[in-house]
């Protein structure tokens, strides 16, 4: 079987159908996708709301209490606290219905999914421990605002965190305490605005450097203490230093990121994030192997086309977004694991769950098709009840039918069976999930592709403390400034879902003082999109190393080029070796391939 070459029907781009694909495809007994691998992506993520909350009241009988919920007030959904939704007060089948062979499939599923109540806010509810704000969480305590997370403690505004304690404004960070300004950190503990590092101690604003103590502004270090941008210090000269340098104002708090980020400019950068890998391609890729395409992953194999698996033990998946823990034979789904097995087309399935295609939001289940909000249900299609003959021959038929006469969506995109659902189906505006962060829209071109748009709402409460007012270093802060309504610095003017205003917690300003930290001049959305800036996107390019082959005695000329410390396998030639990046030609970054990186920084 050769590569066969097809063009997206929602880009309008070609992409390439390997034969490895078509193998995985027979293995699970589904046609080959006619959306590229991009579109199935944007297509996944335009389910997932995990920051904008609003407040509605809660649908339970009986309930009228006003709840924080993903949902708009304006979305005609019933919608209930998570302790009601989870509870055995109301049952999904009550809402079934039987399959009509003159309508397509689509269809059907959108009003079953519209009337089947939702849950408030989406995550593990029972595992969750004062932390009623935060959300697509599971095993939380004492935290505030967190999202896509497990096993987390006495954290505040952050994504992608698991297994850490006492971390704020924190995304992609795992087995970490006492963290503040962070990204892609792991195994560290009271690191400061820093970037891509590991087994740390002590950091601040540094990026890529493992097994470090006590280092400030400092790239590509390897088991070092006492170092600021680079440079070494005795132990009792670096804590004179330190108190000169930190301890700092506001202003010069993001003088020194930026500082950092152009002190990584001239050091050479892998050309991609990872370790502990054999036969991977993608970006951010740790304890994997045989996986290609793969981006923010953890112990995956054998898989392609996967992203933001967090959990251990994700098997032979394809197009699968999110989760992981145990999941085997995931296909074009997302926010699925703990146990999923032969999952396709699937949103938010988890529990012990196996043969379920075309479902939303069903727990402890097992062969389930276009079913919403089921939990320890079998042999159900549309949340009627069959047996299992039955189940096994209405659902054939269904297959057959979903080919014959297949969905059209507003812009005359066409859905057959083997396409996920489509974006238009979702009960979010597209700027309301994340695709909005990994494909970025303005309102004309969601619209334009048939996608719904949220307006920015009127800020509904008086600001009470403006951004230049706030007390710039954080010993000039009282408990005073936690009854203030903050203006954020952005005053809602930007494209990262600003909020507009803010107020200080609690246990915010006591890890303030405790970190010798000032406060923020951001609302939290605004700092996490500031956070992913460092994040490289889901895209890669094919390039050569950037190493020159020169160290620094051979170089003859003075030029902004990183020069080598040690010399390379390539001698004084420039490397020949060539790879896929997420590091994008026309950046300013040196990039180099695995072989020359280590020398550098071994």
């Amino acid at each position: 079987m050769s590569n066969d070459k097809r063009t997206c029907q929602n880009c309008k781009e070609d992409f390439v159908i390997e034969p490895e694909d078509f193998s995985f495809y027979k293995k699970v007994n589904v046609p080959a996708p006619t959306f590229c691998p991009e579109c199935r992506l944007q297509r996944r993520l335009a389910w997932r709301n995990e920051y904008v909350f609003y407040q509605r009241q809660c649908s339970a009988p009986g309930h009228s209490e006003t709840i924080f919920s993903l949902y708009s007030p304006d979305k005609p959904y019933v919608v209930y606290d998570q302790p009601y939704w989870w509870s055995d007060n109301w049952d999904a089948l009550s809402c079934g219905r039987g399959y009509d062979f003159s309508r397509p499939f689509f269809a059907q599923f959108k009003e079953l999914f519209d009337v089947v109540p939702k849950q408030a806010m989406a995550g593990n509810y029972p595992t969750m421990i004062n932390s009623e704000y935060s959300n697509w969480a599971g095993s939380l305590k004492n935290c505030y605002l967190i999202t896509d997370a497990d096993f987390v403690e006495d954290s505040a505004y952050g994504s992608s965190i698991y297994r850490s304690k006492d971390c704020l404004d924190c995304d992609m960070t795992a087995d970490s305490e006492l963290c503040y300004d962070c990204f892609n950190i792991k195994r560290c503990s009271g690191a400061i605005a820093s970037v891509d590092c590991e087994e740390c101690f002590n950091v601040r604003f540094c990026k890529n450097c493992l097994g470090c103590t006590e280092c400030f502004g400092c790239v590509n270090l390897r088991n070092k203490a006492y170092y600021i941008f680079n440079k070494p210090y005795g132990k009792k000269e670096y804590g004179n230093k330190l108190k000169e340098l930190f301890g700092a104002s506001a202003q010069e708090f993001e003088e020194y990121k930026t500082q950092r980020d152009e002190f990584v400019l001239r050091y050479a950068q892998k050309f991609m994030h990872g370790s502990h890998n054999s036969d991977v391609g993608g970006d951010y890729i740790y304890h994997s192997k045989n996986t290609k395409q793969a981006f923010y992953v953890f112990d995956v194999e054998n898989s392609k086309f996967v992203s933001l698996i967090h959990s251990q033990g994700t098997r032979e998946c394809y197009d699968y977004t999110d989760w992981g823990e145990g999941a085997q034979l995931v296909y074009d789904s997302s926010a699925t694991g703990l146990g999923a097995y032969n999952v396709a087309f699937s949103h938010m399935i988890f529990r012990e769950v196996k043969n379920i295609q075309y479902s939303n939001y069903c727990v402890h289940s097992s062969d389930l098709f276009g079913c919403v909000g089921l939990r320890n249900k079998k042999f159900c299609i549309l949340n009627k009840q069959y047996s299992q003959l039955e189940y096994e021959v209405l659902k054939a038929k269904i297959i057959e039918r979903m080919n014959e006469m297949p969905y059209s969506d507003k812009t005359g995109r066409m859905y057959q069976y083997g396409e996920h659902f489509p974006i238009e189906f979702s009960p979010f505006a597209y700027n309301e999930t994340v695709a909005q962060e990994y494909f970025p829209l303005n309102k004309e071109q969601a619209l334009a592709s048939g996608y719904a748009w949220k307006d920015q709402a009127q800020l509904s409460v008086a600001i009470t403390l403006k951004t230049a007012n706030l007390p710039q270093n954080i010993s000039e802060a009282n408990d005073e400034i936690l009854q203030a309504v903050i203006q954020c610095e952005h005053q809602a003017q930007c494209q990262d879902q600003c909020t507009g205003a803010f107020r200080i917690i609690a246990q915010e300003l006591a890890f303030y003082k405790k970190m010798n930290i000032p406060l923020p001049r951001l609302c939290p959305r605004c700092r996490h999109y500031q956070r992913i800036k460092q994040r490289n996107p889901l895209k890669l390019w094919s390039r050569q190393c950037q190493c020159a082959g020169l160290t620094d005695d051979q170089q003859q000329t003075t030029n902004d080029r990183y020069k080598n410390a040690t010399e390379h396998f390539h001698n004084a030639k420039p490397c020949p070796n060539t790879f896929e990046t997420s590091y994008a030609p026309e950046r300013k970054e040196i990039v180099y391939c695995e072989q020359c990186y280590i020398a550098e920084v071994a």
